[in-house]
Order: structure tokens, then C-alpha cells, then sequence
């Protein structure tokens, strides 16, 4: 399988990888049909499944109000997120990335599930019930899944919400607002706030005891790859399940953007819910179009003829 020849050979693309061969694509394209947009079509299929995979991208969290900090005015002060989500930039200026990181976690902790979480999660509760199984893969790092009730979530990017020690590598969830005493009132956007420059010592350490290291966001940053335990746990749910959905991600990030196209290629029914099409649309059965929060709840609802 594709996958697991990137994971075993070491060669997972960087998360900055686009899809390559774009024009010789768009030919390949032209000879495929369209995907159905026929709600009670997929509902069948949906019936019928026993093991969903969602995988999830920005788009399900953009309803919530989650910045993406990606694409055009995605500014913190005068940076973008590939300028300081780096292993080089941390280590450049540490208090720089935790301000950062820091301004993001607050802002988190101000948003709240959508209703495309929500039905996510209440289907995973109610198959669960039934013996039927629900997996949630997310690119997303806000834990907003976790918040709305989903149980079965594999983050393949990491959280905001978890830190990883650069001494012992120890990672911990830690929801502490601010994270250390020296963060409160930072952070601000603004463009003309200055740096805080606060000492290193003063910044996130690791509470292992005897350890005291320096504390990192437990996010997987511009220029590493993905955890291989993780993409080895998505690789067993890509291979296994019966029915993808793909909500509210653009695919085009690599690995990610390989997942859904990989289980279409078994023959598997996939449907995507997006604002728009993408580079993969033209390889799914279904397509529905529009905010996730408005065309995910009714196509995971509980039908007349379930059996609770």
C-alpha cells in the first residue's frame, strides 16, 4: 500500500507537499463522471456501512471560527504560519513561537463545536450502539472534535492542547490558561505589538520530575513528518473501513491528501463535503457542496429504519 511505503521507507512528504502533475491530471479527469450529489443515495450506502472513516481539514472547523492562518491576510503580526511553525524558528526565538502558540490556545479556548462536530460525534455514539464503527482522522490541531464527544479521534498533526519536552520528549495534554505566568496578556496580533522577549527560563517547562526542560507545542511543525505509530493506526482504518467521508479539507497536503483517493481505490464508497472541489473530487462517488455544518448533519442522521 502507498502508505506504508512512506512510512517504512522514511519518505512521509513534508507538510507543505502539493499535488504534483497537475495538467496531466486534469486530463485523467475529464474522462471520469461527475460524483452524485444524491443525498438519499448516499444515505443507502451509509446504512449499509460498518466501519466509517471521516477525515477531516480546516474547512470543518473554519464554522467555528477557527483561524487558519493559511492563504492571504492568514497574518500574526507579520508573520505567517510557515515563518514561525518551524523547528528553526523555535529555535531561533522561542518566546516568539510560544507567544504565538500561546494567542492560539486562547483563542481556542473561546470556540466551541459546530454542528458538523457535533453530528460527527453523536453518529460515532450511535453506531457505536450498534455494533458499527466510527473513526474521526483530523489534520486539525484545535481538539474541537474531542470537545463535541467524539471518543475514536486520531490527530495526525498533534494538538495545541498537548506539549512535548525538547530534553526528555515527554508529551502531556495541558489545557493551563495562560500556560506559564510569564504568557498572560501576551500574544496579541497586532502587527505593531512588540516581541515580549520573554527569557527561556520563564517559558513552558516539562514537570517530569528532575527534568525542567524547555516545553514545545506537541504539533507536528513546517519541515517534520508525521508521527509513524499514528500513520500506521490511519493506515489500518484506511484499509479496513467500508465508507469514507472527506469533510471540509482541500486535498492537497501530503500525506493527507493521499488517504481518501487510496480508499477509493479499493473499490470503496467515498463522499466528500466541501465549500468547493478539489484536486480529488473527481475520484469519489459523492460530492455535496456547502458549509460542512449544514450538509453533514443531515447526511449522518439517524434514519426512520435504524435499529437503536
Amino acid at each position: 500500500m502507498i502508505l506504508r511505503q512512506f512510512v517504512s521507507r522514511g519518505l512521509v512528504p513534508r507538510l507543505c507537499g502539493r499535488i504534483s502533475s497537475v495538467s496531466s491530471k486534469k486530463k485523467l479527469l475529464v474522462q471520469m463522471a461527475r460524483p452524485s450529489s444524491d443525498m438519499a443515495e448516499f444515505r443507502k450506502v451509509f446504512s449499509n456501512a460498518k466501519h466509517v472513516v471521516i477525515l477531516t481539514g480546516a474547512g470543518v472547523s473554519a464554522e467555528s471560527g477557527v483561524p487558519t492562518f493559511r492563504g492571504a491576510g492568514g497574518f500574526w503580526r507579520k508573520w505567517q504560519a510557515q515563518d514561525l511553525a518551524t523547528p528553526e524558528a523555535f529555535a531561533r526565538n522561542p518566546s516568539r513561537v510560544w507567544e504565538f502558540y500561546h494567542y492560539r490556545r486562547e483563542v481556542m479556548l473561546t470556540k466551541s463545536p459546530n454542528p458538523a462536530h457535533l453530528a460527527i460525534a453523536a453518529c460515532e455514539a450511535r453506531l457505536s450502539r450498534q455494533g458499527r464503527a466510527v473513526t474521526v482522522i483530523t489534520q486539525n490541531i484545535d481538539e474541537l472534535h474531542r470537545r463535541a464527544g467524539s471518543k475514536s479521534v486520531l490527530e495526525i498533526h498533534g494538538s495545541l492542547f498537548n506539549t512535548r519536552c525538547t530534553n526528555c520528549g515527554n508529551v502531556a495534554a495541558n489545557h493551563k490558561s495562560p500556560i506559564c505566568p510569564a504568557l498572560e496578556g501576551k500574544g496579541a496580533p497586532d502587527p505593531n505589538t512588540n516581541d515580549a522577549r520573554i527569557p527561556q527560563e520563564d517559558l513552558p517547562r516539562c514537570e517530569q520530575a528532575g527534568c525542567n526542560g524547555l516545553l514545545r507545542p506537541s504539533v507536528v511543525w513546517f519541515g517534520e513528518t508525521l508521527d509513524a505509530d499514528i500513520l500506521t493506526k490511519v493506515e489500518g482504518e484506511l484499509e479496513t473501513c467500508d465508507l469514507c467521508l472527506v469533510v471540509g479539507t482541500s486535498s492537497i497536503v501530503y500525506p493527507a491528501a493521499m488517504f481518501a483517493p487510496q480508499v477509493a481505490a479499493r473499490g470503496v464508497p467515498v463522499a466528500e463535503f466541501n465549500m468547493e472541489d478539489t484536486p480529488a473530487t473527481m475520484r469519489f462517488q459523492f460530492h455535496f457542496q456547502g458549509p460542512c455544518g449544514s450538509t453533514l448533519p443531515p447526511a449522518l442522521e439517524r434514519h426512520e429504519t435504524e435499529v437503536i
